[in-house]
């Protein structure tokens, strides 16, 4: 693995661990309401759109990062329906 390689697998480990905290807050606090609904689903939509880019470019470092989004996406999607008060 090159330079640049490591360069793509880092940036793609630092972008999929961004929600980790939100999740586990919400999970942790059963609390979602500060939590955009638009917002979740732009993220989601922009992570499948990324998906089908790199999937088609064979980007490993894009896919590895945009599945772990989309599924700590789908994850606070599914709190915001769940945990309503």
């Amino acid at each position: 693995m090159n330079w640049i390689e490591l360069i793509g697998h880092l940036g793609a480990l630092l972008s999929s661990i961004t929600f980790i905290p939100q999740v586990y807050k919400a999970w942790k606090s059963k609390s979602v309401g500060d939590l955009s609904l638009l917002m979740i689903s732009i993220v989601l939509v922009s992570t499948i759109v990324w998906l089908v880019y790199a999937f088609t470019l064979n980007l490993w470092p894009v896919i590895i990062a945009n599945l772990i989004v989309c599924v700590l996406s789908i994850t606070l999607l599914y709190f915001k329906f769940t945990f309503k008060k």
